[in-house]
């Protein structure tokens, strides 16, 4: 790696970490960026979770220190969360990757519909029954867990469903992210699929990243943050579908 495929990765990445804290979809840039870099195809998706871990810390402190708290709200979902990424994590290598992502570049196309109307309801806590809500979560982990790119939006999706405001779900999702990377990252490291230098150039940009988003998200509000998931959805699924890259 040399000095310019290092000032990608940190610019790449702080770019995509305030994507990911706003909305989500930044993995579908710096998994590229680590492939430019020299990392083989079939462990950039495992270094990235280096700096997804990181980013999501900052932007749970941030989102602390500006006073908006997201831990509350994540501990009922963390269970299926963390159970779904273990299986998706160990159960990626047995998926065709193709296949998989022509699924979710359709299934984005309702996630779209989703993000542009504002839910109909708020309040403290999910609208869905027990069983509704583990089953949501825990197919959310499964993804998490396998893929990464993208899984901001459905979360955020899910949760706006779930009857939170943005700003909320936005904090509520990193630290869900930050679990499910928790345990999907041992199981890349034990598989020998990160490539240590490039992911901690990259996750060095990405803390920035997911610090600088919290403070987007808070100032931006709910209306800024729509438009985000919508243009990261919209672009996500053109990415996943073939339409460019």
């Amino acid at each position: 790696m040399n000095w310019w495929e290092a000032l990608l990765l940190v610019f790449g990445g702080t770019f995509a970490g305030v994507i990911n804290t706003v909305a989500g979809g930044g993995s579908t840039l710096t998994v590229p960026l680590l492939v430019l870099a020299g990392v083989p195809g079939n462990s950039a998706n495992g270094s990235n979770r280096v700096g997804i871990l990181t980013s999501n810390a900052a932007s749970a402190a941030s989102f602390q220190r500006l006073g908006v708290e997201g831990i509350a709200h994540a501990v009922p979902i963390l269970i299926p969360v963390v159970l779904g990424s273990l299986v998706g994590s160990f159960a990626i290598s047995r998926l065709t990757d193709d296949a998989f992502e022509t699924v979710f570049g359709l299934l984005m196309i309702p996630l779209i519909i989703l993000t542009v109307r504002t839910p109909e309801f708020r309040g403290e806590g999910t609208r869905w029954s027990r069983p509704v809500t583990y089953l949501v979560f825990f197919g959310i982990g499964v993804y998490g867990g396998a893929i990464q790119a993208g899984v901001g939006l459905v979360l955020l999706a899910a949760l706006t469903r779930a009857g939170f405001d943005l700003v909320t779900a936005n904090s509520v999702k990193v630290l869900v992210s930050f679990t499910v990377t928790l345990v999907a990252l041992p199981v890349f490291v034990w598989q020998g699929k990160i490539v240590w230098l490039p992911a901690l150039v990259l996750a060095a940009g990405f803390t920035a990243g997911g610090w600088l988003g919290a403070h987007v998200a808070v100032r931006g509000g709910e209306r800024l943050i729509r438009i985000v998931m919508v243009v990261a959805a919209v672009v996500l699924a053109a990415r996943l579908l073939g339409v460019f890259g």
